[in-house]
């Protein structure tokens, strides 16, 4: 027979009161008080007697388990308690028997659908009449909400954590990074660090080259050079990870290679290698232009939070400042070295000026002394006077060569191109490179077009160049050598090759050949060594020209060659260029001369040149003695100085020009200063004519020659 339910008033707190005693019909509203407040309470309140059976199941206890009390009272309380934890109710009854209270136990109890539900218990010991223990009440409160709000907080303080470490290690990557005092080891540093915090095991770092528009590994973690290799091609096929980030954003994320259509192409090498996630992102310089490519691969698929993704950003923002950062330290380093190279090369050159200079001089000075000798003879006479016009020439062209070399350099330099025969223009060049050909005992071999080859050049500047690397090839091969020029056609250009069987080049020369005083070391012992110009000129009149030239060599001893590449027109078979014209003593009518220059030597020479030429001359060695010789000569031209001591050869042209007879006769400027804004500023002061030192005789002559004296003023003008 199962035992009757005893009523909810059998089991009351010990209050102290016994029903039929005084006070009892107080005792009876408590009771119903706190019958009332339990029945309303939002816990769970029960009651149980001492062997587990329920006695009270109040309103709070249905909603929390979801038994009416109708259905729970009487039966056991091991209803709601899982079976696992049924040993801690007998610890409970142990503790009510010694009178114990258990204050907030948390533990798991079930519902009537079988739901496990968190809750925190306070049981109390429940006494009868006597005060002798009967049963115990439980206060149960679902602390659910709490258990997930400290499960957030937990996980909130993990995730806080977390942070702080990533932070931590992105404050140390930081500073070992910006420790690295090269490229190689700052990308290394970059990608171990990335790879630890995001978690990867393998990455790569790619350096984009603007030039070829093209991206080269610079650093890799975990991968074989062949596995690595495999990577490379199979992600060119798949258009992920490697260069991605060309056409897909800042950055590409690949969650799970296995899944993911577009990288089936690379599904194989991807398991290969090991890895099923990665991340690719651009880095880039402060401007927004491309540095490279950081790719990260990972051997599980990838999930990764908006936290580890800024982590990233951070990270990759740093390491494209360090590559910038680097790649602006290795221009400066290459520039300070350009210019510690150019200081030396300046300093040789200045040094091989001298040298250079000096060398003419000798021969000169000794045919002076010749000329003067009472005793010399007719040969002797004519010897000397070839010696010094030979070494003046000579002196003259390394002039030419710098201030050539000095117009290009400002772009300053103008051509005169016409329809030129280029046949012509090697003639040219030949006979200006003869007297060193001949001296050396040189073998010069030509092969040459039958036909004519007709360009757009300028006559003068092209022969230059031709004779220049006539002269260069001269100079760099041992006397008997042999020397060859040769001139090829090739579809719209034509190709003219010097070779010779010389000292040849090294390889550390070769790359600043041609730049501005570039010499091979091993010529520098050479008398004829030069100063170092004359290939920067060839290189500069060619571009000029719109075509290129190339060296080449096999090495020191082995002899070289330079490639001249020019624009072609059509052909023509016919010469047109213009007939030298012959300067050997004057033509035309005898003119007034004055020279003025504040160079005795220099004036008085010209003056006899032009008086043996048949003119009228005089000189004067200032700007005020030659105005005041002008006043009384007139003179049909004035060849007048610029450097002068009391006033320059500007003022004086404009002083002249003032004077009621100054419009009249020719102002030729003659000045060591030949740049554009020089040649502007002679204009502008009233100059006709503009010569640049040294002179050469015949150009002087030819200028006069063309003079026609007025007949009703007896003052003539250059045409």
């Amino acid at each position: 027979m199962s035992p009757t339910k005893p009523p909810v008033a059998r089991f009351r707190p010990a209050l102290g009161l016994v029903p039929g005693s005084a006070g009892a019909g107080d005792a009876s509203i408590q009771i119903a008080l706190l019958a009332a407040i339990v029945e309303s309470s939002d816990d769970a309140i029960v009651s149980k007697t001492l062997d587990g059976r329920i006695c009270s199941w109040n309103a709070g206890a249905a909603r929390l388990f979801g038994y009416t009390a109708d259905e729970i009272v009487g039966r056991p309380i091991t209803v709601i308690i899982p079976e696992e934890l049924r040993d801690e109710e007998l610890g409970f009854i142990a503790k009510l028997k010694r009178g114990e209270r258990i204050d907030h136990f948390d533990t798991i109890r079930l519902t009537k659908d079988g739901r496990r539900i968190p809750i925190s218990l306070t049981i109390s010991p429940v006494c009868d009449s006597t005060g002798r223990i009967v049963g115990a009440s439980k206060v149960a409160r679902d602390i659910s909400e709490r258990i997930r709000i400290e499960q957030l907080r937990r996980q909130s303080e993990a995730e806080l954590a977390a942070e702080a470490a990533a932070l931590g290690k992105l404050n140390d990557f930081s500073t070992r990074l910006w420790r690295c005092r090269n490229l190689e080891a700052g990308l290394r540093e970059i990608l171990a660090s990335v790879i630890d915090l995001s978690g990867a095991d393998k990455g790569t770092i790619e350096l984009y080259d603007e030039s070829t528009r093209a991206l080269s590994v610079g650093a890799q973690r975990g991968f074989e050079s062949s596995g690595l290799d495999a990577l490379r091609a199979a992600t060119a096929d798949a258009g992920c990870g490697f260069g991605a980030a060309f056409d897909l954003g800042p950055r590409l994320i690949v969650e799970d290679i296995e899944s993911d259509s577009n990288c089936e192409p690379m599904t194989a090498c991807a398991r290969l290698l090991g890895f099923r996630g990665l991340i690719a992102t651009r880095l880039l310089r402060a401007d927004g232009a491309m540095l490279g490519v950081l790719s990260v691969y990972f051997p599980t698929p990838l999930k990764s939070t908006e936290q580890e993704l800024r982590r990233l950003e951070m990270c990759t923002r740093q390491a494209g400042e360090f590559i910038q950062r680097c790649a602006t330290e290795r221009a400066l380093h290459e520039r300070e070295e350009a210019l510690r190279d150019a200081d030396k090369r300046k300093d040789e050159f200045l040094a091989l000026l001298a040298h250079e200079l000096r060398n003419p001089l000798a021969p000169i000075r000794y045919a002076l002394a010749v000329a003067k000798k009472a005793g010399r003879t007719p040969e002797q006479q004519r010897l000397g006077e070839e010696v010094i016009e030979r070494q003046v020439a000579h002196m003259s062209r390394l002039l030419d060569d710098l201030l050539e070399v000095s117009r290009i350099t400002r772009g300053t330099l103008d051509l005169k191109k016409t329809r030129t025969e280029l046949m012509t223009v090697l003639g040219t060049a030949i006979e200006s490179a003869r007297p060193i050909l001949d001296a050396k005992h040189h073998d010069l071999s030509l092969n040459l077009p039958k036909h004519a080859i007709a360009i757009e050049a300028d006559a003068v500047r092209l022969a230059q160049v031709f004779s220049n690397l006539l002269i260069n090839a001269a100079k760099y091969t041992d006397p008997g050598g042999r020397i060859e020029l040769m001139v090829a056609e090739k579809g719209t250009e034509v190709v003219v090759t010097v070779r010779d069987n010389g000292i040849g080049i090294s390889p550390e020369t070769m790359p600043r050949l041609f730049t501005l005083f570039a010499q091979e070391q091993s010529a520098l012992a050479r008398s004829e060594g030069g100063l170092g110009v004359g290939l920067a000129l060839v290189r500069g009149l060619v571009l000029l020209h719109g075509g290129h030239v190339e060296a080449r060599s096999v090495g020191r001893g082995h002899g070289s060659e330079f490639l001249v590449h020019l624009p072609v027109g059509a052909e023509t078979s016919e010469h047109r260029g213009t007939a030298a014209t012959s300067t050997d003593g004057h033509r035309g009518p005898a003119l007034r001369i004055l020279v003025v220059d504040d160079s005795r030597d220099a004036a008085d020479m010209c003056a006899a040149l032009l008086a043996l030429s048949g003119h009228t001359v005089q000189c004067a060695y200032s700007g005020r003695q030659g105005i005041a010789v002008a006043e009384a000569f007139r003179p049909h031209v004035l060849l007048l100085d610029i450097g002068l001591p009391d006033m320059n050869g500007y003022e004086l042209a404009t002083e002249i020009r003032a004077t009621p007879w100054g419009h009249e006769p020719t102002l030729v400027a003659i000045t060591g200063w030949g740049q554009a804004e020089d040649r502007r500023r002679a204009i502008d002061a009233g100059f006709d004519h503009h010569l640049t030192k040294p002179v050469a005789p015949e150009a002087v002559l030819e200028l006069l020659g063309s003079a026609e004296p007025l007949s009703n003023s007896g003052v003539s003008t250059l045409t």
